[in-house]
């Protein structure tokens, strides 16, 4: 009676910490939702407007076109002049090599007998020389980038000469090749008698002396870009934008684009943000709350287990903010998202049910937070549903990667769909989805090696992988339990088979039951030679009470708990070891008791396994299966009617005892698994036709037949 106010305070705190969870995901949440208002329309080009007549509420401008603008951009980068500056230092440093050669040269001809006229009259030549690069560098020698050079003798470029500017076509200007060629078209036409002198200096002193100015070109390109205007026309207030049932056309889709943009920037400035986010954290409130109450109702062990509940709130967070993050940086989609990662890993631990309706919330959530409209909601839904159906099986890669095959076609063909509907033909479809899709499926594999970090970080280790793990006969308990009693490792190994048969013609998950039928006679190592199957001479129980031995046998059980803490199985096991032989007595030692006491003065509750009763169906089946097992072993080539009458009892005495009183499995799967264990139990037993003449005496065995000592 003392402990009752201490639970009640445990239980007040679990509570208290629940909500606080729950408001602090509903709230971080809301904050990563946009503060701007909400446009209550949805609408595509060439679609039926859905909606009442809609008139315009205020004056708003007609918002260009994407391909509108893109069309003006060109048209003004076509025509548009970019600017190159006049370098002085050029001509002036070219004019003075152009001295400096020419006298070394003039000297060098002094020796000889070449260029006699150069050596009567040097200032002339010298003179010509300098006058002739005055006048191609005035006129102007242009260096042209790529992206110019393929411009034609009528481009205009801007030329700016200290603080003067003007406009001059490509053709009027040289370039450096046009400039030597013109050296060496002239020169020969000159009034020197030795030209040719000149030639080589001035062609190794002719360089450019205009070049682009990326700084002037972009700041005016800017200007020009910043008056091209973003609308064209306006729409005055009161005008019908679209009627009821009209067809969304082109104009009218940037009407209603524009609408959309002047109705988000007018409302937002007149409205507080606050009044947003309220908004925004009242439909968060709604479905965290209906997820909540349908954890309550439909997975009452994840609502009451504060870190359980932690696991899926986390989903729900981590999405969202990933959402979010995509909508933030330019250039991705929120297709890349790999949502079915949630239903995944869910069901990897759960149920279909539960795994479906996690990934609908977390979808509904990112729906708000996606500017991706209905279409994304609807491919995330079908996805999600597509992986469940499938089956994904996350320990066999092989069907993995099937399933990831199926998931991009249902991606795909869900978009391509869409895309019809809204686009009306195959051109104007953006392909490039499909590409943010591929990286959806291809992200959606990191399911793989969540499952078995999730596990640890959660503590829950009934994973298909850590299932097959432990399933492993070299792991430390099943060794230990070969090596000191095989027989019970035959036993459970039979159980296995036959649990594991049942489970899977009743639809339990057959990795977990035959798991722990291996493990459930752990703790008979203890004392295996108590055990009927370990012996193999004197049975040690014939020297001993029959309280003594009942405390034995019954303590494999307990003896098992501890094995499996200290080896750190994981609880969903440990309950398999506690409930399979439920409540029931130890029959054989409790009725030799009570032929030694017919006074029957004692506490019969010593013949009592201390329970639990089974819960689950996996865990009935394991009890069913392991009083199945032991008592068929106790026949020597029994009848198939020998075998099945024993099989009938087997049950028909854990339901007298009420040992399914608490158990999940219904009628229907109790029968099924009789069946399964008859079906099994006749293969192992290799029953042969029972004849007319022999079923007499195969009626006398069954009766002499009691429940086999453990």
């Amino acid at each position: 009676m003392e402990d009752k106010p201490a639970i009640k305070e445990s239980s007040r705190w679990t509570g208290l910490l629940r909500y606080l969870m729950v408001g602090a995901v509903v709230a971080f949440i809301s904050f990563l939702f946009p503060n701007n208002v909400k446009f209550k329309y949805e609408f595509e080009p060439r679609q039926s407007w859905r909606y009442d007549d809609l008139y315009a509420p205020f004056d708003f401008a007609i918002l260009k076109t994407a391909e509108e603008l893109k069309q003006e951009q060109a048209a003004l980068d076509a025509n548009f002049t970019p600017y190159f500056s006049e370098d002085p230092e050029v001509v002036k440093l070219a004019k003075a090599n152009f001295e400096t050669s020419f006298n070394q040269l003039k000297e060098e001809a002094l020796d000889g007998d070449l260029f006699k006229d150069v050596k009567r009259r040097p200032n002339e030549y010298l003179k010509y020389g300098d006058q002739l690069l005055s006048k191609l560098y005035d006129r102007g020698i242009i260096e042209l980038d790529s992206a110019y050079q393929q411009r034609g003798n009528d481009f205009v470029v801007n030329i700016v000469k200290g603080n003067t500017t003007y406009l001059q076509t490509l053709g009027n200007l040289h370039t450096l090749s046009s400039a030597k060629s013109l050296l060496s078209d002239s020169l020969p036409y000159s009034p020197l008698t030795e030209p040719e002198f000149l030639f080589p200096i001035l062609q190794q002193n002719v360089q450019a002396n205009l070049f682009f100015n990326d700084t002037l070109t972009q700041k005016f390109r800017a200007d020009l870009l910043a008056e091209i205007s973003g609308t064209r026309g306006m729409v005055m207030k009161g005008e019908l934008i679209i009627p009821r049932d009209g067809i969304v056309t082109d104009l009218i889709y940037q009407k209603l684009t524009s609408y959309k943009r002047a109705y988000e920037e007018e409302l937002t400035e007149k409205k507080s943000h606050w009044i947003v986010f309220a908004g925004y954290f009242l439909l968060t409130s709604i479905i965290v709350g209906v997820f909540l109450l349908y954890l309550q109702i439909y997975a009452t062990k994840v609502y009451r287990n504060l870190g359980e509940l932690l696991f899926f709130f986390v989903w729900l967070v981590v999405f969202s903010y990933l959402v979010y993050l995509v909508e933030q940086i330019g250039g991705l989609s929120a297709y890349l998202i790999p949502f079915c990662i949630i239903p995944i890993v869910i069901n990897t631990f759960y149920n279909e049910q539960l795994a479906l309706f996690t990934h609908i919330i977390a979808v509904l959530i990112a729906s708000f937070l996606s500017s991706l409209g209905y279409e994304f909601t609807f491919l995330l839904i079908l996805a999600g549903i597509v992986v469940l159906l499938g089956k994904i099986n996350t320990q066999d890669w092989s069907r993995f990667f099937y399933s990831m095959l199926f998931l991009f076609l249902s991606y795909g063909l869900g978009y391509l769909g869409l895309s019809l509907i809204q686009e009306g033909g195959l051109q104007t479809i953006d392909w490039s989805v499909y590409s943010w899709l591929f990286f959806n499926v291809i992200f959606t594999l990191l399911a793989f090696p969540l499952v078995p970090l999730l596990e640890r970080v959660f503590g829950f280790f009934t994973s298909p992988l850590t299932l097959m793990e432990l399933s492993d006969l070299n792991k430390p308990l099943l060794q230990e339990l070969a090596l000191k009693a095989p027989g019970t490792l035959q036993h459970s190994l039979q159980v296995a088979n036959l649990s594991e048969a049942a489970a899977r013609r009743v639809g339990a998950d057959p990795l977990l039951i035959k798991v722990a039928a291996l493990y459930h006679d752990i703790g008979k190592t203890e004392q295996p030679a108590f055990y009927i199957e370990n012996q193999s001479g004197k049975n040690p129980h014939d020297d001993m009470s029959a309280l003594e031995s009942a405390k034995i046998i019954i303590a494999h059980v307990t003896e098992g708990v501890k094995m499996a803490n200290k080896a750190k199985l994981p609880k969903v096991l440990i309950d398999f070891i506690k409930s399979h032989h439920g409540t029931t007595r130890v029959e054989y030692f409790y009725r030799k008791h009570l032929a030694a006491n017919p006074e029957h003065n004692f506490d019969e509750t010593l013949f009592v396994y201390p329970g639990p009763l089974p819960k689950t169906k996996e865990e009935t089946i394991l009890m069913m299966a392991d009083s199945v097992e032991a008592a068929c072993k106790s026949l020597k080539n029994p009848t198939e009617e020998e075998l099945f009458s024993l099989i009938d009892k087997v049950i028909e005495g854990k339901i007298t005892r009420g040992q399914f009183e608490n158990s999940e499995m219904n009628f229907r799967e109790l029968e099924a698994c009789r069946a399964v264990f008859k079906q099994v139990m006749k293969s192992v037993h290799h029953v042969r036709i029972e004849y007319p003449e022999e079923k007499q005496n195969s009626n006398e065995r069954s009766e002499s037949i009691s429940e086999p000592k453990e």
